[in-house]
């Protein structure tokens, strides 16, 4: 097996969008299998519209990390992403005396961090993005 190859630049950006969308889409597909638990939580927190801010979050959850994972839209989804990861930061794991909520409070920061770095610099080689830019270069040099 060739490790270079795997790892070489042009397939780092894949990798990455994959590890940074393993888990919203794990965090979507528990919320998915779980509904009950999940409007429970947000319940016990007091937010108003505990229905709609579930949905928004397993649409966020899902469809975003599918996005990245093609890379489409990479950027825009990528920021919607980072506001969502700090909103959730914020609103849930605001108990920083708390080790375990501290820790899911950084966690989300440096997920929101990853992704401005894809909001920066785009999804890179393999995503649908670079193809629609390579087949729009194309059309034009024609």
């Amino acid at each position: 097996m060739n490790t270079k190859h795997i790892l070489s630049h042009s397939s780092l950006p894949l990798i990455g969008r994959i590890l940074v969308a393993a888990i919203f889409l794990v965090s979507g597909l528990g919320k998915l299998m779980a509904p009950g638990a999940t409007l429970a939580y947000i319940g016990t927190l007091g937010l108003p519209a505990p229905t709609l801010g579930f949905a928004g979050a397993l649409v966020l959850e899902l469809a975003g990390g599918a996005l990245l994972i093609a890379g489409y839209r990479t950027r825009a989804v990528a920021a919607l992403l980072a506001i969502y990861s700090v909103a959730t930061a914020l609103i849930f794991h605001h108990a920083l005396g708390d080790q375990n909520q501290m820790f899911h409070f950084l966690k989300n920061l440096a997920m929101a961090g990853g992704l401005l770095q894809l909001v920066a610099n785009g999804a890179g080689a393999f995503s649908l993005d670079e193809r629609h830019t390579t087949s729009t270069r194309l059309a034009h040099a024609n």
